[in-house]
């Protein structure tokens, strides 16, 4: 118990004196140390990131269920981990009841068998649109909630404690300052006897003073560069998110399906010819396929892969270690990556498991 009300009183005082020294910075009476520019503009641009995330997902949300207690039964279910129940889509329900009515009519009358096939219609654009929302949830909504629920809980750890360093740092600063004044002052006096002792607890005072200010330095510039590169990997985490989220065109066209075949021929109002409405149905669009590649910039060349690499999607090649693979680079790509070949394939591949040959 006494190590604990210990630890607590130095908590106390360690965050009095940062919160003194951040009034006084916003006051100007202190000096502040600036961030490298590099990454103050890491920062910005992972706030802007964050901001303009939170809007995408939450635009998103009212678009794929515009209904607000729908949207909030969903959440409820997300954060009790628990599988929301499956329901109708209206589309479907609206199906529903074409077929019921048929039912009434008879399916061999005029009006009946129409029903029918509107409804089945009706019924499998209503199950396309419930996959496509079950799709994009998993494929687009759920990993931009990773990146805000996860990613970047960690990276505003790690930037509070980088402003926690820089506190420290400015407060091992000011500390030093006032030592080295006192200690310029002492040694103006006249040399009194009485003097000489104070002398020497000015300058040991001073001495331990810049100790504090070396490790407060070594461990702010530590703590800059874990800060640095999470922030560098927002970009390309943000790129894979939104990646690959919707449906091909040949789905759709499945989910649609043709025309009942009985009901048509009996109907006028669907002629044998109208093969094919799901066209002007489209329930969704189509999958980004292969990373499409640009003619290369810098010639081929050849590489001996390091280690086996497993692709992520559908734009990266798959590598076996101690294979020959041919690679080069296109403008604007990523300077960690390369296109590389090997016979019919094709796809980006990490730089670092690669040995680039002359």
């Amino acid at each position: 118990m006494d190590f604990n009300v210990k630890k607590l009183a130095s908590d106390a005082g360690v965050f009095f004196t940062r919160a003194v020294q951040f009034t006084e910075e916003k006051l100007g009476q202190a000096e502040k140390t600036e961030l490298d520019p590099h990454l103050e503009n890491l920062i910005s641009r992972a706030d802007s990131t964050k901001n303009w995330t939170e809007k995408i997902l939450r635009q998103t949300e009212v678009l794929l269920q515009p209904n607000p207690s729908a949207r909030i039964e969903e959440f409820i279910y997300d954060k009790l981990d628990k599988k929301l129940p499956s329901r109708m889509t209206t589309a479907e329900l609206l199906g529903q009841y074409m077929l019921d009515a048929a039912k009434e009519f008879g399916a061999d009358s005029p009006y009946g068998s129409t029903l029918i096939t509107v409804g089945e219609y009706q019924k499998r654009l209503g199950g396309a649109e419930r996959e496509f929302l079950q799709t994009s949830a998993a494929a687009f909504l759920s990993p931009l909630r990773n990146f805000l629920e996860g990613d970047w809980r960690t990276i505003s750890k790690e930037k509070r404690l980088l402003e926690n360093r820089r506190l420290d740092l400015d407060i091992c600063k000011a500390r030093l300052k006032k030592a080295k004044q006192a200690e310029a002052k002492a040694a103006a006096a006249p040399d009194f006897q009485e003097t000489r002792p104070r002398n020497y607890v000015l300058s040991a005072s001073a001495s331990a003073a810049e100790h504090e200010l070396r490790v407060a330095q070594t461990e702010f510039d530590r703590q800059a560069e874990v800060t640095r590169l999470l922030l560098e990997g927002i970009s390309s985490t943000h790129l894979n998110h939104l990646r690959g989220t919707s449906c091909g065109p040949s789905e759709c066209a499945n989910a649609v399906g043709a025309p009942h075949s009985s009901a048509a021929s009996s109907n006028p109002a669907f002629p044998s010819d109208h093969s094919s409405p799901g066209a002007s149905f489209s329930a969704c669009d189509p999958k980004p396929g292969p990373l499409s590649m640009e003619p290369p910039a810098t010639g081929t060349r050849k590489a001996k892969v390091l280690y086996d690499y497993d692709a992520h999607d559908a734009s990266e090649l798959s590598l076996l270690a101690d294979e020959l693979i041919t690679v080069y680079t296109v403008p604007g790509m990523d300077p960690d990556w390369l296109v590389g070949e090997r016979g019919n394939e094709k796809g980006k591949v990490p730089v670092t498991y690669l040995e680039l040959l002359s």
